[in-house]
């Protein structure tokens, strides 16, 4: 059955979604460097996909040890099927490791500096808040990395579970092109065996993107939202919101790589 408000968000943020798969960054990925430099950055929105998906876990499943069936069963099994896949999938050497930790395998590899993740992620680990890492930027991250950040922990904070489901379906779906992995299979021709980890990861992402998940993720906004129209303003608006993020954190980045010379 077709739900109209799910086609009123696709009508909406189309515009948004047309200039991240036609974005010029992809034009400007013409060496190793710059495939490093596009991952020490996109690294930071691997990482903070997990911040929308936990939070999602919590607020829609049991967490706690006294356990109670959460009301939503089919947002309780997407979320628990899409966690297992995030954190527990199997690496190109058939291991468990989570996405972010494949990733981090495939920038190790490339020779890629990971260090700026890896002292983000050690400071979490001591107890500083997600809060503060990203208000005060304790990691002293990037301005791009910290204002991509900070619009996602808005979303969180804000606590509406419709609006962190909505930015998580469709300010995260299906927004590397397929230009991107050709690009990056180029490069792995021109410098083999660097690229073999990060091509594995982008393999793995597009297979756990597909037809399975997308549908239960609309029907997920669809239980959250129900009749209410305000419920359902406040998803597309929180979708618009996430993807506009991107779409600036993308035209950060561009800015940081040499602008392609015609005819060379």
């Amino acid at each position: 059955m077709t739900n109209y408000h799910i086609l009123g968000i696709h009508q909406k943020i189309a515009p948004l979604r047309e200039k991240l798969l036609r974005h010029p960054l992809y034009e400007r990925l013409n060496t190793l460097e710059d495939l490093q430099l596009f991952m020490e950055n996109h690294v930071f929105a691997v990482w903070d996909f997990m911040v929308l998906l936990k939070a999602l876990q919590i607020r829609l499943t049991s967490t706690s040890e006294a356990w109670v069936p959460s009301k939503s069963p089919v947002a309780r099994r997407l979320i628990n099927e899409i966690v297992l896949c995030e954190e527990s999938d199997l690496d190109i050497n058939n291991k468990p490791s989570s996405h972010y930790e494949m990733y981090l395998a495939g920038m190790k590899q490339c020779g890629a500096d990971i260090s700026g993740i890896v002292r983000f992620v050690k400071l979490l680990e001591k107890g500083y808040s997600h809060k503060s890492m990203v208000k005060y930027n304790v990691a002293e991250v990037s301005k791009p990395v910290q204002e991509f950040l900070r619009a996602t922990l808005e979303i969180v904070r804000a606590g509406k579970v419709h609006e962190i489901a909505a930015a998580f379906t469709f300010g995260r779906e299906d927004l590397i092109p397929d230009l991107f992995t050709e690009i990056v299979k180029d490069l792995d021709h021109k410098a083999p065996g660097k690229l073999d980890a990060f091509i594995y990861y982008l393999q793995r992402h597009i297979e756990v993107d597909g037809d399975e998940h997308g549908p239960m993720a609309y029907q997920m906004i669809a239980d959250l939202c129900g009749n209410d129209e305000m419920l359902w303003l406040e998803a597309q608006q929180a979708a618009y919101k996430a993807l506009e993020a991107r779409l600036q954190f993308w035209d950060a980045i561009a800015a940081l790589l040499p602008v392609p010379v015609a005819g060379t």
